[in-house]
């Protein structure tokens, strides 16, 4: 908020920042970036699956794939577009873009990682249904249009992963907000992407090959135990940064935010860690896709507290 007063004698304009109350990046954020982990993780995971195994053993997961992504990426652009004060003026983005900001950057690269999943999507839907494209009358259009799937599939992967941690460059330009600090969140929101990839696939792995469900089961053990133990690190071993130590005084001294992150830790991480190990050996589906959703749970609640207790703290 800004107080703008002019001074008569020399018509200078004094601006005085007045700190805001309360939270101001609240549960639409913390959901934008718990959908976009979403949107892009399928995309990573199931790129690494493709690589790895044949299309058979996986036998819907060309259309499942970007439906996932393309549902997943609207939910994080429409409430992207909602948080926005004045929403109309996003078209300035595109029309008048500033290529030195990170927030003109990433909405090109978020539209343009939409688009091309929105054509992946198409084309794998038309190719696993092809009674649709008759009923339609294109068939002839997309006979043949696989390839372009192909074509099109190295440039969503390439770009799953800027749309994926751009979000970290915005919050560590914000000042005097040290947990948000650029490395640790660029590497916690791609661990978070092949998370809920993971999750999202195990939850839909039904038909799936064995050895691909412990591909899955890899991934998601590996992911939340990496994540786990960065947000350990933060959490224990803070002491050298006094604004850092000051945010999370708010987890450390209990209450609310206390209950928040270690419910978050419980839920999305240990237990899913343990689920999927257990499974390396012995596999549960059932217990799998129960940590599957309580990775989901885990992590929206991670992120909200990430992103809350740093505004607790008063700029002035």
């Amino acid at each position: 908020m800004d107080h703008v007063s002019t001074i008569e004698a020399t018509k200078a304009v004094v601006t005085l920042d007045v700190p805001l109350p309360g939270i101001i990046w609240g549960w639409m954020i913390t959901l934008n970036m718990w959908a976009k982990s979403i949107g892009t993780g399928v995309i990573l995971v199931g790129a690494y699956l493709l690589y790895r195994h044949k299309k058979e053993d996986m036998p819907n997961l060309r259309w499942m794939m970007p439906l996932i992504s393309f549902i997943a990426l609207n939910v994080f652009l429409l409430f992207t577009l909602l948080d926005l004060h004045q929403p109309l003026r996003m078209v300035n983005i595109f029309f008048h873009p500033h290529w030195t900001s990170a927030i003109t950057v990433g909405a090109w690269m978020a539209s343009l990682f939409t688009g091309l999943v929105t054509l992946m999507l198409a084309i794998g839907l038309l190719d696993a249904f092809p009674e649709v494209g008759r009923h339609l009358g294109i068939a002839k259009t997309i006979r043949g249009k696989t390839a372009l799937y192909e074509k099109v599939f190295p440039f969503v992967v390439f770009l799953a992963f800027p749309v994926t941690m751009y979000t970290a460059i915005i919050m560590a330009e914000a000042s005097a907000r040290e947990l948000w600090a650029a490395p640790a969140e660029v590497i916690q929101m791609l661990l978070a992407a092949f998370m809920v990839g993971s999750a999202s696939f195990i939850l839909i792995a039904g038909k799936w090959s064995e050895s691909v469900r412990k591909d899955l089961s890899w991934i998601l053990m590996l992911s939340v135990l990496f994540s786990f133990l960065m947000y350990m690190g933060e959490y224990f071993f803070s002491f050298k940064a006094s604004e850092v130590e000051a945010t999370l005084a708010y987890v450390h001294s209990g209450g609310e935010y206390f209950v928040q992150f270690w419910s978050a830790m419980i839920m999305g991480y240990i237990i899913p860690f343990f689920i999927a190990f257990s499974s390396l050996k012995n596999e549960n589906r059932t217990m799998m896709r129960f940590a599957a959703v309580l990775t989901f749970i885990g992590l929206y609640l991670a992120k909200s507290t990430w992103l809350e207790i740093p505004q607790m703290l008063s700029l002035s």
